[in-house]
């Protein structure tokens, strides 16, 4: 499970600028709205597309996804429940890295 959650990582590092996003509630609101889509496309679910907000977050997953099916063959035989641990697993890293363990004080600046 740990090496799988490190290939999702690995991708989301190289190549989703949205952890990085100015702030903390910018990332935060990212990394919870893209992969709770993410997590629905790669368990055969349709994502919510109610607001603008689902919208965007579906474009971003969107093609996520599909680059993630195409790099990692094993994620196309992974049953809808550990899809939802890996990404939860998933989850937790980046906030740990991209949130928690930042060194950027400007992300949580009260004058922001």
């Amino acid at each position: 499970m740990s090496s799988k959650i490190d290939a999702l990582f690995n991708y989301v590092q190289e190549r989703c600028l949205w952890q990085f996003f100015s702030r903390t509630w910018d990332r935060q609101e990212n990394i919870d709205g893209i992969l709770a889509t993410a997590t629905d496309l790669l368990a055969g679910q349709a994502p919510k597309l109610d607001t603008p907000m689902d919208r965007l977050f579906y474009a971003d997953a969107k093609i996520m996804v599909s680059d993630l099916r195409a790099r990692l063959p094993w994620l196309n035989e992974t049953p809808p429940a550990e899809i939802r641990e890996l990404i939860e697993g998933l989850k937790a890293r980046l906030e740990e890295i991209a949130i928690a363990g930042s060194k950027n004080r400007e992300l949580s600046h009260h004058l922001y």
